[in-house]
């Protein structure tokens, strides 16, 4: 008896049972499409985000950023994050992200190799495969993507590790099929660090036309890190007048397995960065007495912000020097700064 009243004590403190959530919604962030290549002898899966402005600026054209490796269970959404937050911050322009699914990227990326054996042990695919891969790009994809959205120039292509080898090939090899081209950790241990080694030979026959190099390597060690520096000297020596380029050190603060992610964030930024402005602050917080503002800050706030008419400044600058800058067009310099290059971020 005295069991059974224990019990029924029990479970009345155990109060009401916890309701469980209602039917969920999915969220989808981006479409899917199913493509056929010829090229590739196969189908592969694209992810297209659109950025907002795409429906609310309906004349409007947009760069178009190819994500290799970007499937919908690869490298799409975490750099899609990436892409949503320029949304709320503003820091970089908008453009179309395309994410391309890989599928047996071990031959795809790779160039050829003088000896196809100790690849084949090492990775487990036959290497050789980049120049279909950009015959893949130029002739069937590029033009589908063109047909079908509102883009501006050729564009970018975006890898990292093996695909990032790709983009630096690509660059040298097939200049002209991509105007920016972001290289994230590239594997410059190929054939012995042969697209390191002979990148001022590539230099020496370029086609017209200006381009954009983004280059970032972690801690790497061995070939991969000496390949990395062998195409930085050359590009410190004999980068074509059309060519900037920027490199990105990460060696202190990464590895290899995280360093995508922020490094794609700075590359976007250092890329397409956006002007913005310096508001003064609210008393509330510490800010000056708020006045009417005077015809002289009337036509700084009036001024169409843009790259040109923009000073470049880091945030930490901006803040000792805030009182100077208010309404002022700035292109602050986010994020990690690059050891060297010529680029203006």
């Amino acid at each position: 008896m005295r069991l059974l009243v224990a019990l029924m004590l029990l479970v009345g403190l155990a109060g009401p049972a916890q309701a469980e959530l209602p039917p969920g919604e999915p969220f989808s962030p981006a479409t899917v499409y199913t493509i056929t290549s010829n090229v590739l002898d196969g189908e592969r899966k694209l992810v297209v985000r659109l950025p907002v402005e795409y429906a609310s600026e309906p004349e409007r054209r947009f760069r178009v950023l190819y994500l290799l490796d970007g499937g919908p269970e690869q490298d799409f959404e975490h750099i899609a994050g990436i892409v949503q937050s320029r949304e709320m911050n503003y820091s970089f322009d908008p453009f179309i992200l395309v994410g391309i699914q890989s599928v047996n990227r071990r031959h795809f990326f790779a160039p050829s190799a003088a000896d196809h054996k100790p690849y084949e042990e090492a990775l487990g695919a036959v290497p050789g495969g980049s120049t279909d891969y950009r015959r893949f790009l130029r002739e069937e994809l590029k033009p589908r993507i063109e047909a079908s959205f509102r883009t501006e120039g050729n564009g970018t292509v975006m890898g990292e590790s093996l695909a990032a080898l790709f983009v630096v090939e690509t660059l040298l090899e097939d200049p002209t099929l991509f105007d920016d081209y972001i290289a994230i950790s590239p594997s410059m241990w190929w054939e012995e660090m042969k697209y390191g080694r002979e990148a001022r030979s590539y230099f020496a026959r370029p086609p017209p036309g200006k381009r954009r190099l983004y280059l970032t390597s972690a801690s790497e060690g061995d070939w991969h890190r000496e390949g990395t520096e062998q195409l930085i000297h050359a590009l410190r020596t004999s980068a074509p007048a059309g060519l900037q380029w920027t490199f990105v050190d990460a060696g202190d603060s990464e590895t290899h397995g995280t360093l995508y992610h922020p490094m794609a964030l700075d590359a976007l930024r250092a890329l397409y960065g956006s002007p913005m402005r310096e508001y003064k602050a609210y008393p509330l917080i510490g800010g000056p007495p708020i006045t009417e503002r005077t015809a002289e800050e009337q036509a700084l706030l009036d001024t169409e912000c843009t790259g040109d008419n923009s000073l470049r400044i880091t945030p930490g600058a901006a803040e000792r020097g805030r009182e100077g800058l208010y309404y002022r067009c700035l292109l602050y310099e986010l994020g990690p700064l690059p050891r060297e290059g010529n680029l203006d971020r």
